[in-house]
């Protein structure tokens, strides 16, 4: 049952667009309404009416090493104890700027935020600045963020909705943004043909995953180097949703390509509102107070954030067998969902994400991704709903493994999968 969310969700609806704070948190693509969260745990979720599941949403990825993990939260209830922000420079930032750029040395100078929307902006105005061009380029179907100039052909709760760019962003905010195809270097090159010399940048997400996980092909993101390269342009890796998560070293140590510019979010953060965009040197010299690239933020690096960030990042470097782990389990749910749905799903898997799409063809860009039946998915999410395993409420969105998801969680689950019938 599920009363306390309904009513809750019906009062939510007086004081807040949808009844909610995300777009994709309204449940609208599985048509019922949302649950509302009371408390987690490790890898499991409790909603007000005390009912219990098992999470693959993880808080849309932070939760690496599940809920609540003990170790985080008494380093966090240490922290608040000495004050929440202090506008000031702190130790803690220092502390999780230098562990980043252990993990990812392409960091070599790193600004902390607070969101990954104001990651990516910041970063491609860095761009920008230091290239004096003002087009870039992105992929149709990547997500990243809500600023104006990138809400163009957008992934995610954009693509659920049926809404691919906003209302109320002005023309001229958009015309500088160049849209390609994603695993589709032919696009990439005839918009360099046509505007090379005016592109600062190509943004991408490595591994998409706000159009459902889609996987680089082999020589993408290799070519993508090669061609801002050849032009001058710089390459911005979003790792906000990768960024740990494939690996320690995020997607460009799993693939082996060094963007001059990365943006993190999520896992960086430790389950707090914490981002951060950094890359070479040179381009990181532009920003304010260094140079004539201006962006600041009040709560940016404040010490409870940064201090969740910093113990959460220690796990993951010392306890080795993480990776793994998660692989591992996420491929023993993808060979559940093949093996139950053969070739009417096209599953796509890459360390701990995965997503199922309800459709024939192999998913490797946008319109590939759009021939999912959506419908199919939703019955699909309220069958595992029912079971008591929580699954993102869109297609276009990842499912997550955590560290913490047991072998118990893992057979149950695919159980559940194995009994589906549509």
């Amino acid at each position: 049952m599920n009363n306390k969310s309904e009513i809750l969700f019906e009062k939510s609806k007086m004081f807040m667009p949808g009844g909610v704070n995300s777009p994709v948190r309204a449940f609208r693509a599985v048509h019922r309404n949302p649950l509302f969260i009371d408390r987690a745990n490790g890898a499991k979720i409790y909603d007000i009416d005390d009912n219990e599941y098992i999470d693959y949403v993880c808080s849309w990825g932070p939760g690496i090493l599940g809920h609540a993990d003990s170790r985080v939260i008494e380093a966090v209830k240490r922290a608040c104890d000495k004050g929440l922000t202090f506008g000031a420079p702190t130790e803690n930032e220092y502390i999780l700027v230098e562990l980043v750029n252990e993990l990812m040395p392409s960091m070599e100078m790193i600004r902390l935020v607070n969101s990954g929307t104001e990651a990516v902006m910041s970063a491609i105005r860095a761009a920008r600045g230091f290239t004096g061009r003002d087009k870039i380029v992105k992929f149709r179907g990547c997500y990243h963020g809500h600023s104006d100039g990138l809400l163009v052909k957008a992934g995610s709760g954009a693509l659920t909705q049926s809404i691919p760019d906003s209302l109320g962003v002005p023309a001229d905010y958009s015309k500088n943004t160049l849209v390609a195809e994603y695993n589709n270097n032919a696009s990439v090159e005839k918009l360099f043909d046509m505007y090379g010399e005016d592109i600062a940048a190509i943004i991408v997400e490595p591994v998409a995953a706000n159009m459902g996980v889609v996987l680089p092909d082999k020589e993408f993101l290799k070519d993508l180097r090669r061609i801002v390269d050849k032009y001058k342009s710089l390459l911005i890796f979003d790792e906000v949703i990768t960024g740990f998560r494939l690996s320690l070293g995020g997607a460009q140590e799993y693939f082996g390509v060094r963007p001059d510019i990365t943006t993190l979010g999520k896992i960086v953060g430790g389950g707090m509102p914490l981002a951060a965009y950094g890359g070479r040197r040179d381009v990181m010299d532009m920003i304010a107070p260094l140079g004539g690239v201006y962006q600041a933020g009040t709560l940016s690096g404040n010490p409870i954030a940064t201090t969740a960030g910093i113990e959460t990042l220690k796990i993951l470097k010392e306890e080795k067998g993480i990776y793994k782990k998660i692989n591992d389990n996420a491929v023993k749910i993808k060979n559940a969902v093949e093996s139950t749905f053969g070739n009417s799903v096209c599953v796509n898997q890459i360390g701990s994400l995965i997503s199922v799409f309800f459709t024939e063809k192999r998913v490797t860009d946008y319109e590939t991704a759009i021939s999912s039946d959506t419908e199919k998915y939703a019955d699909y999410f309220n069958y595992m709903l029912d079971k008591g395993i929580y699954l993102a409420p869109s297609q276009f969105e990842a499912m997550f493994i955590s560290a913490v998801h047991s072998d118990e969680d893992i057979e149950k689950t695919c159980a559940a999968i194995k009994n589906y019938k549509a």
